[in-house]
């Protein structure tokens, strides 16, 4: 673990981030690698150890198969971006492995999603995703081990949707932002102190005072709090995700096993000799919540059943282990909150991710770092994802929520 660095009292910073994780350390990373941009960058987060943070808790997912064109843009950037962060991460020699397994995405579609299926389709290959459109005759020569009753139609990602190691790519970020100046506090944001022309400065449970020129909210399932502070009404808090593991066996006859998604919302993708699996509990039975414990009822009564009808194989699975994690869930949308608010024109947000915060931290970092040295965005055009949609109650939804 990197030292932490130690911030006096009263001090100042161009740009204050609340949140060191993977989003809040790839703003830190872009703003300080643009080499336009000379300010004072302090990153706040208030456990450096990450024992209860999304993004190591994650399963580290990369795709493209989204609905909306601008999270598709936003998949095709980070896929970009991880084939070159061994380059532009690198600090003293050593050069970050992510670890990255093409093994793509399956998305499963019932006769009643298929016209949905299409629909998203239509939007990642018009973005310049290399996503094939399966028939079931298609989907059980390429699958073998795969059931495919009740199964109208997939899409596969070709190329550069599997997953990563998220806590590999989190390090890379902080070190790599600190390398080139960035500063790490531990302490948590007591208070948040507006004049008239914004954000003046923030206040940190130990008394410390930092003035800031900007103030960056990415601090994942705690940004409702934060974004309170500052007197602004943000429905991002922490919703529990369960992640179990499984062993299998009898081998998958065929290819490696993609991170396949069912018809019902259960996913599973190999994970070493073994394989993980989980599912989103319905919204009336997932409570906001920072009890961060494994919930065993989801495996028996819907992930199992589940499995063992889409792959036969698993009817014999033996439950190994599992762990939980938070996701900084958007209550409105489940979409990122990324932006300028509108009338404290030095708050900027970054969060809300709900689940897709690891493989959306590259173009959220950048959009966030164009922001503040540009004044608009230079790279992907993110301004559907501002938070006005969220004062004016305009959802925006995403349908390929996993």
């Amino acid at each position: 673990m990197d030292r932490t660095d130690e911030v006096p009292p009263a001090v100042s910073a161009d740009v204050v981030i609340v949140g060191g994780g993977a989003v809040g350390s790839a703003t830190a990373y872009f703003l300080a690698a643009e080499p336009g941009f000379d300010g004072r960058i302090v990153v706040v987060e208030r456990d450096p150890t990450y024992a209860r943070a999304s993004t190591p808790l994650s399963v580290g997912g990369i795709r493209q198969q989204f609905s909306i064109r601008e999270n598709v843009e936003i998949g095709l950037f980070a896929r970009a971006f991880i084939g070159q962060a061994a380059d532009l991460l690198e600090v003293d020699g050593e050069r970050p492995d992510l670890g990255f397994v093409e093994n793509g995405y399956l998305f499963l579609a019932s006769p009643e999603g298929q016209a949905v299926l299409a629909e998203n389709h239509t939007v990642q290959t018009q973005a310049g995703a290399q996503i094939s459109w399966l028939e079931p005759a298609d989907l059980a020569r390429r699958f073998p081990y795969l059931n495919t009753d009740g199964i109208a139609a997939a899409t596969f990602g070709e190329r550069g949707e599997g997953w990563i190691d998220p806590n590999t790519l989190l390090q890379a970020f902080k070190r790599k932002a600190r390398s080139l100046g960035a500063e790490y506090v531990t302490g948590e944001v007591a208070a948040i102190e507006r004049g008239a022309t914004g954000v003046e400065r923030v206040v940190l449970s130990d008394g410390t005072a930092i003035a800031c020129g900007a103030l960056v909210v990415a601090s994942g399932a705690n940004s409702g709090a934060v974004a309170a502070l500052a007197g602004v009404a943000l429905p991002v808090g922490p919703r529990i995700r369960t992640v179990y593991q499984i062993a299998c066996r009898e081998p998958l006859e065929g290819p490696p096993l993609p991170l396949t998604i069912g018809t019902t919302g259960v996913f599973v993708r190999p994970e070493g000799t073994g394989f993980v699996c989980g599912t989103s509990p319905p919204e009336d039975q997932d409570p906001e919540s920072w009890e961060i414990e494994v919930d065993w009822r989801w495996w028996e009564e819907v992930v199992w059943p589940a499995l063992a009808e889409r792959i036969p194989a698993f009817e014999a699975v033996k439950l190994t282990g599992a762990w939980a994690g938070p996701y900084d869930y958007n209550a409105l949308d489940q979409n990122a909150v990324i932006g300028r608010h509108p009338e404290i024109g030095n708050l900027i947000f970054a969060t809300g991710f709900s689940g897709h915060g690891l493989q959306q931290s590259p173009a959220a970092g950048r959009a966030v770092a164009e922001l503040i040295t540009a004044g608009s965005y230079r790279s992907l055009d993110l301004t559907r994802f501002g938070i006005e949609r969220i004062l004016e109650r305009r959802p925006l939804k995403e349908r390929n929520i996993v």
